[in-house]
């Protein structure tokens, strides 16, 4: 998956982003916006884990997003 489409959806995201961090806040996602830097140190924040660990976490879950996380008929 492209990280330019996740975020340019990231509102349609951000509740695959809460199962997969679920230490991340409503306030810490609205912060991130999409942003893959954002996100990498908001997981260093809330799981104190080094930028390289936030990193990999975030590509192992994006080689997971699939089309069905874009509902097109969500507004």
């Amino acid at each position: 998956m492209n990280w330019d489409r996740i975020e340019g959806n990231w509102k349609q995201v951000t509740g695959k982003a809460r199962e997969q961090w679920g230490k991340l806040t409503d306030d810490d996602l609205a912060v991130v916006a999409g942003r893959r830097d954002q996100l990498a140190g908001k997981i260093q924040e809330r799981y104190g884990v080094a930028k390289d660990e936030a990193e990999n976490q975030i590509a192992s879950w994006e080689r997971k997003a699939t089309d069905s996380w874009f509902n097109k008929d969500k507004v």
